[in-house]
């Protein structure tokens, strides 16, 4: 038999590519309707029906809480503030803090009831507090979902409770969800509280995930025979946070499994990068007929983006300035975009601003840079 030959120690090495990770496609749910995304950066990793208008059911009070911690934040209402039970309050039917009609009950007690224990008394309690009653804080609840951009959603009441009018999206829940962290960040703890005790009764937060997974901080489930098992949750990974909104599932096990999945495949395969943090200077292009040549140009919040785990050496991004900037110009006065590119694919646009204010020069200056300006023209058209 023919020996085989041996290889030369100096023979070059084949080329081999180096592994890659593979990106599986997003998993499939037993529900009607989800979405996950970067709270970050706002890139959807996964979505199915997220723009279909479906029955909320609890997942209202989101706004519902929203509302109240805004008022809390503007100073409007206190904390202890003490809050009048109704009568219609204390009958309203479904899950229920069990407050006392004729009581009255603070502010932030309500509160944490309406986040953690899911109490339509307590909800409607507020509503009346803070606009004099339920339809006319539904009123006030449409006016910020438009305002929030939540185009698949109409409130008809503060508690999730059917309704053949009152309806929201997974995207819409999801935008709420983002701004309910971002907005008001001292708030958030309580979305995390996996008890909650009042009259001598303890109850346990409904959303599972709180127990089973720590880097699960919120934030609020729902159902309704109408609207199945649905939950909106939150969860912290490192300095990555996604967020899931899952509706229409079958079960209280259910719901938990589904955004389980979603938590795990957005975290495994992806992360989000900070590019630039906020008030970073990018350029200092020229400017003609200021105080100084030169402007500060950059971000004014921080950029971030998120992308598949393999493939981060592949972003980059380019800066379109406006080609002439005249003085004067004011701080925050938007100079052009920055395109951030993962390959070939556009993945997404920031606004690019002046970081510093720059007055208008003197007469004698703007003098200097007109003609400045004219043999500078001048000289690039000869090289066109």
């Amino acid at each position: 038999m023919a020996q085989q030959a041996n290889p030369q120690p100096d023979a070059p090495k084949p080329d081999v590519p180096e592994p890659q990770v593979m990106i599986p496609s997003p998993p499939q749910l037993a529900a009607k309707s989800w979405i996950l995304v970067d709270a970050d950066s706002g890139r959807v990793i996964a979505e199915h029906n997220s723009d279909e208008r479906l029955s909320p059911a609890s997942l209202t009070k989101l706004m519902t809480a929203y509302l109240v911690e805004r008022e809390l934040e503007r100073g409007n209402i206190k904390p202890d503030d003490m809050v009048p039970i109704s009568e219609k309050a204390w009958r309203t039917g479904g899950s229920k803090m069990f407050v006392e009609v004729g009581t009255q009950v603070p502010v932030d007690e309500l509160l944490h009831g309406i986040i953690i224990v899911s109490g339509n008394d307590a909800s409607v309690a507020m509503s009346e507090y803070l606009a004099g009653g339920e339809a006319q804080f539904a009123d006030l609840m449409n006016q910020h979902a438009a305002q929030l951009g939540m185009e698949n959603t109409h409130f008809s009441n503060a508690t999730g409770l059917p309704h053949d009018n009152h309806y929201s999206s997974a995207r819409d829940l999801m935008r709420l969800a983002r701004h309910i962290i971002r907005d008001y960040p001292d708030h958030y703890a309580m979305y995390s509280q996996k008890t909650f005790n009042y009259n001598g009764i303890e109850q346990n937060n409904r959303n599972r995930l709180l127990w089973r997974d720590p880097s699960v901080d919120g934030l609020k489930t729902g159902w309704t025979d109408d609207a199945g098992y649905c939950l909106v949750s939150s969860a912290k990974r490192d300095d990555m946070r996604l967020i899931s909104v899952v509706m229409g599932t079958s079960s209280e096990e259910a719901r938990a499994q589904e955004t389980q999945k979603l938590l795990s495949y957005g975290f495994r395969y992806f992360e989000t990068l900070k590019l630039y943090d906020q008030g970073a200077v990018l350029d200092t292009p020229r400017i003609w007929g200021g105080a100084t040549d030169q402007l500060r140009v950059g971000v004014d919040q921080a950029v971030t983006m998120t992308v598949p785990r393999s493939r981060k050496d592949e972003l980059t991004a380019k800066l379109n300035i406006d080609s002439d900037l005249d003085a004067p110009i004011a701080a925050g006065q938007k100079v052009g975009t920055m395109e951030v590119r993962l390959g070939d694919e556009v993945v997404g646009e920031r606004p690019l601003v002046a970081l510093e204010a720059v007055e208008e020069g003197g007469f004698f200056k703007r003098m200097f840079d007109k003609v400045h300006r004219f043999f500078s023209e001048l000289v690039g058209n000869w090289f066109d």
